[in-house]
């Protein structure tokens, strides 16, 4: 009998099912209950989180989604179904499925159907290009959880991977050719509290690392690009800069017209399209400014080729 073909999952963080109050609270409790993320004792945050975070962020949050929903679902969904089906295209010898880290398809579900169909072997690509324990590790916990009956192999990080660093570059490219190229390149990353940084997390680094090769391959000087960090959330200290902070500042400086792209993101979500598209887009005009927006690589021919090459050097063949 032929041995079963290797699989490939694409992992990605999830999102609500709906943009509902209830659909998002339901969302956020399963992404907040996650020690990696929130790593107060129990006692204390879930009284916190459930009878004053979400009665109150689950609504707010959820006229955000409203924003930006799509007619298949909310982008990061939509997105990430596509990416995986150009990726199978790619590669015909393995089974491509994609899976959420929170919300559906959850990452057991989609294991349990590997198992279901015969699959022995998986690649698991965190949709995560740079490496955070609050991401990828948080990644690892649900596969050590529900792997078992599989052979896994995890791809952690690809922050300067040649082929996704020139998928990044070529869009960049592409976009300013056509709606004209700001004064200032910014490169915003998701947020971390500093205090996980200072425990080692090597996230900002890896960021710094895809920043400087992005803008390397764009052959910009140090004094066209800046890197920052959004979405802060809580009141710990967070990652600086903060990207509202940097945006302020370059439109004191009498900078009037910047491009922010988000590579740290594999496709839009919420983070992308409504915090920096459309809310600071909006602030930075109030301050005289245009902000353009780079979209995510999201299910791109360029990206689908260079996740696919990343599994390929992970390939079962010889193992």
């Amino acid at each position: 009998m032929p041995a079963s073909p290797p699989a490939l999952i694409l992992v990605n963080l999830g999102t609500p099912e709906a943009p509902t109050p209830r659909a998002v609270r339901r969302f956020l409790a399963e992404f907040l209950h996650d020690r990696r993320v929130v790593q107060l004792t129990r006692w204390l945050w879930c009284p916190v989180l459930h009878f004053a975070i979400l009665p109150l962020r689950g609504p707010r949050v959820a006229e955000k989604y409203a924003k930006i929903w799509m007619e298949g679902g909310s982008p990061l969904a939509v997105y990430t179904q596509r990416l995986a089906q150009a990726v199978q295209a790619r590669q015909p010898q393995r089974r491509v499925v994609h899976a959420m880290r929170y919300g559906g398809p959850s990452i057991a579900e989609v294991l349990a159907g590997l198992r279901a169909e015969g699959i022995e072997r998986a690649t698991v690509l965190p949709l995560y290009p740079q490496y955070s324990t609050t991401t990828t590790g948080s990644v690892a916990d649900a596969l050590a959880a529900a792997g078992a009956g599989l052979e896994l192999r995890t791809i952690e990080d690809y922050a300067t991977d040649a082929g996704w660093v020139s998928a990044v570059a070529a869009s960049i490219r592409a976009h300013r050719a056509a709606q004209g190229s700001g004064r200032h390149l910014l490169f915003s990353f998701h947020g971390l509290p500093q205090r996980l940084a200072d425990q080692g997390d090597p996230y900002p680094q890896r960021c710094e690392d895809s920043a400087r090769a992005i803008a390397a391959a764009l052959r910009l000087a140090d004094d066209e690009w800046s890197l920052s960090y959004q979405s802060r959330f809580g009141r710990e200290r967070w990652l600086e800069p903060a990207t509202v902070s940097v945006l302020d500042d370059l439109a004191a400086r009498g900078v009037d017209a910047v491009d922010v792209v988000c590579p740290g993101f594999a496709v839009d979500c919420l983070e992308t399209l409504e915090e920096v598209a459309i809310m600071l887009a909006a602030r930075f005009a109030e301050r005289g400014g245009r902000l353009s927006y780079i979209p995510c690589l999201n299910d791109a021919p360029a990206h689908a080729d260079a996740l696919a090459a990343l599994a390929e050097r992970e390939d079962w063949a010889d193992a």
